[in-house]
């Protein structure tokens, strides 16, 4: 069946608008208009309302009533609660995760980190696009290997990827550099089948990413809660 030019035009809009919020085009609480995305893009404004209406329902952009879509802004509480709860059901996703992940799922892990680090690293200045790529596939995977429907639902309720792609934008290479030392340290608690490591250092990567944020408890406090953690 051939694809029918309004959708392949509704396709290309939602494509380009979301690598533009990901590689961070936009500041939090601008205002995407129609017509001028629609007159950059070379088609009408039908296909672009299409892609507008789809991205927030994913919760790449927000709709407001009486103000259109725009890039979704956080507040510091928002944000506080946001890493928390990631932290709490994230961890648990890890834990369940290392006792039920196969090995096929762990290698397309182990493929995504791989991805992320040449993302980060093979050239001049790490390509943000493609580590928040990487980064979200390595996380799917874990939560789709947790072999639970709703804790999935749950983790994507609150998972804002525009705050995702604003926090490895704050990322230096040593923070970077730890993100992806916690992703290869994850896939190696779940090849061991240890729950209760995974699941430490899932919070310490969560709290890391919190921290550059926000500010508040380190990343090495963090760490250091995951080894306490991962003694017992």
């Amino acid at each position: 069946m051939k694809t029918s030019p309004r959708r392949r035009a509704a396709d290309l809009a939602y494509a380009t608008i979301r690598e533009g919020v990901m590689a961070g085009r936009w500041p939090s609480g601008a205002h995407l208009r129609e017509i001028e995305l629609a007159s950059e893009l070379g088609v009408s404004r039908t296909p672009v309302r299409e892609a507008l209406r789809r991205l927030a329902s994913e919760g790449v952009l927000r709709f407001e009533p009486n103000v259109g879509v725009t890039v979704p802004t956080w507040s510091e509480t928002d944000l506080d609660e946001i890493f928390e709860l990631r932290s709490r059901l994230e961890s648990y996703a890890a834990e369940l995760a290392a006792l039920r992940a196969d090995d096929a799922t762990i290698a397309a892990m182990r493929e995504a980190t791989l991805e992320m680090e040449r993302a980060a690293f093979s050239g001049n200045t790490p390509d943000t696009v493609a580590v928040t790529a990487n980064n979200d596939r390595f996380h799917r995977l874990i939560i789709a290997a947790s072999g639970s429907k709703r804790l999935g639902g749950f983790i994507a309720s609150i998972i804002d990827v525009p705050l995702i792609v604003r926090t490895f934008s704050r990322f230096d290479a040593h923070a970077m550099r730890r993100s992806i030392a916690h992703h290869k340290e994850i896939i190696e608690a779940i090849v061991h089948r240890d729950p209760v490591w995974a699941g430490a250092v899932m919070r310490a990567h969560i709290q890391a990413g919190r921290q550059v944020m926000l500010g508040g408890e380190s990343a090495k406090s963090a760490d250091q809660l995951r080894d306490k953690a991962a003694r017992r």
